[in-house]
């Protein structure tokens, strides 16, 4: 009925940008959000998302493709409160010469045909570019196979897209922890679920304290996800093993079990614990275990 409360109720559509003053930065895309009123303020966008997502040391928020419409609400009373939904970015930008691991080469981001040398292969005023890049397989955020660690197990091209992609999810909060045990996951349903392990390590991304003294799962952490059914286990940290072991014991018993790992993931602190579908899909290669992944995370309403 016209002049309701109901009929007048509008929602936000936006994506945002956050540069942090001491480097990095985190995007979203098309978060909905409901809202008191005719419209919000830009201002008004950047303050909550900032002290709900307990940002620290926040540069720069820059709100984009900000849509209001006409909506009934999604929760019982209308408040800026928790995000209804949107894309959350949980991978690393991958950058010519940047270090993932030390021993191991950045990558190399090349011109293959640049624009100038196109436009004598094309009309008057078209152009493109090509560009050429060499890298390990180990750069940036990404997804591990069984094939990374046992000869002749399943590698990329193996992968299952439903072992990868749209998987319900739940962060686990391990932020100040060194070794992530069981006892970590004991009180949380793992079963057929992504499990994201937030150590807040991603704050030193692209520093030397990243290298050093990096959070881990033990053996018995991960002998409890396999016992208890976690479909792929994610986290933002340099390594999922203790880099001290040799024996790489995490990596060994969820590949053997057929569990994929994605490692340096970030942002998950941008998450809530639950109501997530993540994705974490490798190009399709044979003959490869590892490669690198837009790592995502899509928060339900």
């Amino acid at each position: 009925m016209p002049g309701t409360t109901e009929s007048i109720q509008r929602r936000v559509k936006f994506d945002f940008e956050i540069e942090f003053s001491n480097g990095g930065g985190i995007q979203g895309q098309d978060f909905r959000l409901d809202i008191e009123g005719d419209d919000i303020s830009d201002a008004a966008l950047a303050d909550y998302i900032v002290k709900d997502m307990r940002l620290l040391m926040v540069g720069t928020v820059r709100i984009l493709r900000k849509q209001v419409f006409l909506e009934k609400h999604k929760r019982a009373k209308p408040a800026v409160g928790a995000v209804a939904s949107g894309f959350v970015d949980l991978s690393h930008t991958i950058e010519s010469g940047m270090v993932t691991y030390k021993g191991i080469p950045g990558p190399r981001i090349e011109d293959f045909l640049t624009r100038e040398d196109s436009r004598k292969h094309y009309a008057p005023g078209t152009e493109f570019h090509i560009a050429s890049i060499s890298m390990v397989a180990n750069t940036g955020t990404y997804l591990d196979t069984p094939f990374h660690r046992f000869a002749g197990a399943g590698d990329l091209a193996d992968l299952a897209l439903a072992r990868s992609a749209n998987i319900e999810a739940v962060v686990v909060r391990a932020v100040g922890a060194r070794a992530v045990t069981a006892d970590h996951f004991s009180s949380i349903d793992v079963r057929g679920k992504a499990v994201l392990v937030q150590t807040g390590w991603d704050r030193h991304w692209r520093t030397d304290a990243y290298f050093i003294d990096s959070p881990y799962l033990t053996a018995d952490a991960a002998r409890y996800l396999i016992d208890h059914g976690a479909a792929i286990v994610g986290i933002d940290s340099l390594n999922i093993d203790d880099t001290r072991d040799k024996t790489r014991p995490v990596h060994s018993l969820l590949l053997k079990a057929e569990i994929q790992i994605v490692e340096h993931l970030c942002n998950l602190e941008s998450l809530p614990d639950t109501r997530l579908r993540f994705f974490a899909v490798p190009v399709k290669v044979r003959g490869m275990g590892t490669f690198p992944v837009r790592a995502f995370a899509i928060v339900g309403p």
